[in-house]
């Protein structure tokens, strides 16, 4: 196979009590592997299979664009996550935040609404542009900042598949518990 799942930077139960060891078993071990086995079904056997997944995010459309950067996706979102994690930033990173949003609490406050309100399944992503500025932005499906030049910096998943074991439909408290897991130490060296 060309591509691999990615193992978890942590077991699947570390993330509990925000996020459960099932929903992990779900989100990680079927959703996110069934990406990575629709991709080498559509890439076997052709060119595409030499490429890495970066470059296919970038460069391709329809069903291996949204596979591939569904794992991307993925795998950055789970590096975006730490049972070490939450509270607010610090060093570098907050920095950044604070000079593109003017504090941390507005930051969160805008980045939670972007993730709220989004419509449908999707991402929230806190990007990085060539001025070094960073911002928010929400993509839908397979959405991905590389498409569009930006740097992703750190990312939440508001597809339903990533919440609904815990929280059902309520996106909002899936929220609450993603700020206890944010990585910061990941968010700061993606600003590199």
């Amino acid at each position: 196979m060309a591509f691999k799942l990615e193992p978890l930077p942590y077991e699947k139960n570390a993330l509990a009590p925000h996020i459960s060891q099932e929903t992990l078993e779900f989100h990680y071990g079927k959703h996110h592997q069934g990406y990575v086995t629709k991709l080498n079904g559509l890439v076997a056997d052709t060119p595409l299979a030499q490429k890495s997944l970066e470059e296919l995010v970038k460069s391709e459309s329809g069903k291996v664009f949204n596979n591939a950067a569904q794992i991307w996706n993925h795998t950055f979102y789970w590096k975006s996550l730490s049972p070490k994690g939450g509270n607010a930033p610090s060093g570098k990173i907050a920095d950044a935040i604070n000079a593109s949003f003017g504090s941390f609490d507005e930051f969160k406050k805008k980045f939670q609404e972007e993730a709220i309100n989004h419509f449908g399944s999707g991402w929230v992503w806190l990007v990085r542009d060539d001025n070094n500025k960073l911002e928010i932005v929400g993509a839908h499906d397979a959405g991905n900042p590389l498409t569009q030049g930006k740097t992703p910096v750190l990312t939440c998943d508001v597809w339903e598949h990533a919440y609904y074991i815990d929280y059902r439909n309520d996106r909002a408290k899936y929220l609450e518990a993603f700020w206890h897991l944010v990585n910061w130490e990941f968010a700061s060296a993606n600003l590199k």
